[in-house]
């Protein structure tokens, strides 16, 4: 290992990339911790202090911040508001015919979509900032009566709005700086990094509050949980594709087989984070209707509180399984259109060998989706249900660092961080990253 990292940095193409990297990253990181203006760090600390702010919501939207959010920093809304805005017109593709021919446009029609990503992001940052704010004010983000801004006044309230709107703006630009000059995809990167930045005081938690044992324990699923998602997330189902010979003058072309990549976790990460979005919708309808003092909650928010107010309990925990495997297939549905696969297989003389071109081919590829997305929206509802199992087995939920849409992401960027290095390797030396 030491000696593949050592011929990376030999390299001097690859080593300014990296170091160009690490330094965007620290950029990144360092605006993490920086107030927002009219904000007590003080205050902030005291609140913190308190360990008012467990809980699911807090630590699902706290840790795609890397930790900036309930530190009300420059960088306090992350990279959430642009996976949402990627999210959003990932599905607008499916309504919107418009969108669904620049993404066939090749790369001018990628720029018209990432133009249009951008502008969602900033729209969905100034609702975000708003609602941060709001909640800063009212004392409800960190469950703390302190007040965290001294002065609350509109010119403060909208200063702080326009700052966390253009951190979120600085954020984009530093991941298309890292997509351009630096190693890996930006935005990914920085989702790393987030995440990341988590794990070193949640295991340090877990071992001051659980002991060495299940510190031991953790690190052993930890283990486990990494080499398991590597393998799935490797895995891929190949699908052969012969492509008929032509006679181009006196040359003759084609004639060769290759195969279709399909992969069993095709979804990713994205319907665990549509899922956990859902289930988080009613802890955030409670906290902005919080009885007043001295009244009792009505039966619904009791009812929500008990079954959905965290993740410990049975219904919850089945919800949240169902609701991926859901989310799984209607993302697959459509982002793998079996009919156009098959119409450009048709049109440059490609078929699967035993099936007919046209709609056996068509109806062969979503029988082969449907088989293989099950095993793989299986797979995704354990993952996602690791921290909420941990929290009934070990009592560790709250610091559990090995969360499936944390791992899920991290393995995710961190695979394929390392085939870029290794092709880039590759295109200046025989050997690349890995032997």
């Amino acid at each position: 290992m030491f000696s593949a990292i050592a011929r990376v940095f030999r390299t001097p193409d690859l080593r300014r990339k990296i170091w160009f990297t690490i330094g965007i990253i620290t950029i990144y990181r360092i605006g993490a911790f920086i107030p927002a203006p009219g904000v007590d760090y003080n205050a902030v600390q005291a609140c913190l202090d308190m360990g008012g702010t467990d809980g699911g919501l807090y630590n699902f939207v706290n840790m795609f911040s890397g930790g900036a959010m309930l530190q009300v920093s420059l960088f306090a809304l992350g990279i959430m508001p642009y996976i949402t805005a990627a999210i959003i017109v990932q599905l607008l593709r499916v309504v919107i015919p418009r969108f669904e021919a620049l993404q066939r446009e090749g790369p001018q029609g990628q720029s018209k979509l990432t133009q249009y990503t951008r502008y969602i992001t900033i729209a969905l940052a100034t609702l975000q900032a708003t609602t941060l704010v709001s909640m800063a004010r009212s004392g409800a983000l960190l469950q703390c009566e302190i007040p965290i801004i001294p002065q609350d006044n509109l010119a403060t309230i909208l200063l702080m709005i326009l700052v966390m709107t253009s951190g979120v703006a600085v954020i984009m630009w530093l991941g298309e700086q890292i997509t351009e000059r630096g190693v890996g995809n930006g935005m990914s990167i920085l989702i790393f990094v987030s995440i990341a930045a988590g794990f070193p005081g949640s295991m340090a938690a877990i071992w001051t509050t659980q002991g060495w044992q299940t510190f031991t324990i953790v690190c052993l699923i930890g283990l486990t949980i990494v080499a398991a998602v590597v393998f799935v997330e490797q895995s891929q189902r190949r699908v052969p594709v012969q492509y008929a010979k032509k006679q181009v003058g006196r040359r003759t072309v084609g004639g060769t087989s290759t195969y279709i990549p399909i992969k069993v976790n095709m979804a990713g990460v994205i319907p665990v984070i549509f899922s956990s979005s859902v289930l988080m919708l009613p802890q955030v309808l409670m906290q902005f209707n919080e009885p007043a003092p001295g009244e009792e909650p009505s039966q619904i928010a009791q009812w929500i509180q008990q079954y959905f107010g965290t993740g410990a309990h049975p219904v919850y925990m089945v919800t949240f399984f169902l609701l991926t495997i859901g989310f799984t297939y209607f993302y697959v549905t459509i982002t793998f259109n079996p009919n156009e696969v098959a119409e450009n297989m048709r049109k440059y003389g490609g078929f699967i060998p035993g099936i007919r071109a046209g709609r056996p081919t068509e109806n062969y590829l979503a029988y082969v989706i449907s088989r293989i997305t099950f095993p793989g929206s299986l797979y995704l509802g354990f993952i996602a249900l690791i921290p909420l199992i941990a929290f009934v087995l070990i009592g560790a939920d709250q610091d559990f660092p090995f969360g499936g849409t944390s791992i899920l992401i991290m393995v995710g960027v961190g695979l394929t961080t390392v085939k870029q290095i290794n092709a880039q390797m590759e295109q200046r030396n025989y050997e690349g990253l890995l032997r």
